[in-house]
């Protein structure tokens, strides 16, 4: 029939998931509870094992359910792409180098005696063969990458931490899938070559990445801000992450290894801030998906048979993996809340997991039976990973004594945000750095950006007035945010949202004139100076005293037309005091 829709069974999933989306964000977020575990528990009760098991009987559970959960595994693969596209875009290669000694000390140590512990408990346990049991106990000591960094985030000590030792798993994924390959009974002979061929592949890839990455990225962004156009930012920034993660899987290098690499190059330049914004919804749309499917991996009746093997075995590799994390930070010099409370995280299995544990079966090192049964206890361990998060952060303080701060890598004291780079906010960053006062220039012009930076200014391209934008700068912590853009509606509407998020923050604007500061103070603003006022008065004292007038009685008209305009703006603004137009200079007090 004409205008008759068929619902796909590919359309119906993406409406629950969508469905999932717009439920699970809002009602977490109102309990201040993380989404990651609504997303799990959404997989489990719309899954095969959930209300999908049901289908047959009840017809209409189609439409609310998932009925083809391989369909969403590139969807998910895709979400932990995006992810780490996202961890290299707040890095930076000057960051990574500075993090090498935990990238290549902590990582290396965490895995290599994580692994082999495990695989030496583990084998122990279950009697399986030495093969088995490595290729079981590397599994096991891999974390999640897409759960813990968006708990931890990668600036506290903590999510420094994980950071370092998740990227060195995350470069591990490819030796040990062909290790365990050459491994396995049915191994070729060519297992390592192929290994060491796409290793210096990998390297060959990763290189010149890495030199048109420099050479082009700033070029295609530039143009992209040119055209002021959202849609455009985001497809060259799809375009990049994309590109190189099949320029890295085209080799056999894992895609998220390219995905990586991108963020990293983009965080070298001045539009990193801007294309976090444009790719966080996508992100956790994709992340939302996977964590989807990690729910409709766990089966509730099969693990209430057995809940007490289950249990001992989350529990046994949850705590022997914070124990071994815990201790090797310890070794590295982290303090003790630090330790516990990354061990703590860092405990629970990873997706990562799943995937070795795929290979191990296809390669006959694992039987089927073993790696289903450790596929459920890694669900089971990624879904209570935000509780870990939690219980660490009580360990942690129990340990230290105290709340453990997290201080921003922008200071504990902040940093002045200066809004726009025209010569107004060089101007206000020149008297910054004359009196030795941190801060950061932003502008959405490309031009003005580059023209700051290349006369050493401290600044970057993003558009203030997006949601969060400030927000990345540390606006938490500044000391003060400075407007100094000419474009009066817009810093309006700007001090009026500052104002509401942050009741204590120190807002100083620039103004056209008096009634464009009052309109500011109205708004919201702790100081508005208005450029007119202070110009004309300034031209009227030159021209007065150059045709003959004395200085005296032209400083105190000057005074007297100064006070009138702070009448003015103090009843315009429905202010309780007359403002601080400008404070009085030394030859004014002299008079």
């Amino acid at each position: 029939m004409a205008g008759e829709l068929t619902l796909s069974p590919f359309l119906s999933d993406a409406l629950v998931i969508l469905g999932a989306a717009g439920i699970v964000i809002p009602v977490f977020a109102r309990f201040r509870i993380t989404p990651i575990i609504g997303f799990i528990l959404i997989g489990v009760l719309v899954g095969p094992f959930g209300l999908g098991s049901l289908v047959e009987r009840i017809p209409w559970l189609y439409y609310i359910t998932i009925s083809d959960p391989e369909s969403l595994t590139p969807f998910a693969d895709f979400g932990i792409v995006l992810l780490l596209f996202a961890i290299g875009l707040e890095l930076s290669f000057n960051r990574l180098w500075q993090m090498r000694k935990l990238v290549f000390g902590l990582g290396a140590l965490e895995v290599l005696v994580s692994g082999s512990a495990l695989a030496l408990f583990v084998g122990l346990a279950s009697d399986l063969s030495f093969t088995a049991a490595l290729a079981l106990g590397f599994a096991l000591a891999f974390s999640s990458t897409a759960i813990v960094l968006p708990i931890s985030g990668t600036r506290t000590p903590v999510g420094r931490a994980a950071l370092s030792m998740l990227l060195f798993e995350d470069i591990m994924i490819v030796p040990i899938i062909f290790i365990l390959g050459a491994l396995a009974p049915n191994a070729q002979a060519d297992g390592w070559e192929s290994l060491i061929a796409t290793l210096w592949q990998g390297a060959l890839v990763i290189a010149v990445l890495l030199v048109v990455g420099r050479l082009a990225l700033p070029r295609l962004f530039a143009q992209a801000a040119r055209t002021k156009n959202p849609e455009l930012f985001l497809a060259a920034s799809l375009l990049v992450v994309i590109g190189a993660s099949l320029a890295t899987a085209l080799v056999g290098l894992s895609p998220i290894v390219g995905a990586l690499i991108a963020g990293l190059l983009i965080a070298e330049t001045e539009y990193h801030t801007e294309v976090e914004l444009i790719m966080e919804p996508f992100k956790g749309l994709a992340l939302g998906v996977f964590l989807i499917t990690v729910g409709m991996s766990i089966n509730l009746l099969e693990i209430s048979a057995d809940l007490g093997v289950y249990a001992l075995a989350v529990v046994g590799v949850l705590s022997f993996k914070a124990l071994v994390t815990g201790l090797s930070l310890r070794l590295m010099g982290a303090r003790r809340g630090t330790a516990a409370e990354t061990g703590v995280l860092m405990a629970s299995p990873s997706e990562t997991t799943l995937i070795v544990l795929a290979a191990a079966t296809s390669a006959l090192v694992l039987d089927t039976e073993t790696a289903q049964f450790w596929q459920t206890v890694t669900a089971i361990g990624l879904t209570i990973t935000p509780l870990l998060a939690k219980l660490g952060a009580v360990i942690a303080r129990r340990v230290d004594g105290v709340t453990p701060l997290g201080v921003e890598e922008h200071g504990g004291d902040g940093r002045t945000i200066i809004v726009g780079g025209g010569r107004v906010g060089r101007l206000v960053a020149d008297m910054m750095q004359t009196h030795g006062k941190p801060y950061v220039m932003i502008d959405s012009n490309p031009d003005l950006v580059e023209v700051a930076q290349r006369e050493g200014y401290r600044a970057t391209f993003g558009d203030a007035a997006r949601r969060g934008t400030l927000a990345r700068l540390g606006v938490e912590d500044a000391p003060a945010v400075v407007l100094t853009m000419d474009e009066p509606v817009l810093a309006q509407r700007l001090v009026t949202k500052l104002r509401q998020n942050y009741p204590d923050l120190l807002i100083v604007a620039r103004a056209r004139d008096t009634d464009h500061a009052a309109a500011m103070y109205r708004a919201g603003a702790s100081h508005a100076v208005p450029e007119t006022l202070e110009a004309s008065l300034q031209l009227s004292e030159a021209v007065l005293v150059d045709i003959g007038v004395a200085m005296g009685p032209v400083i105190a008209s000057i005074h007297a037309k100064r006070d009138e305009f702070r009448e003015q703006l103090e009843r315009d603004g429905g202010l309780s005091e007359k403002p601080r137009l400008k404070s009085a200079t030394l030859r004014e007090r002299g008079a």
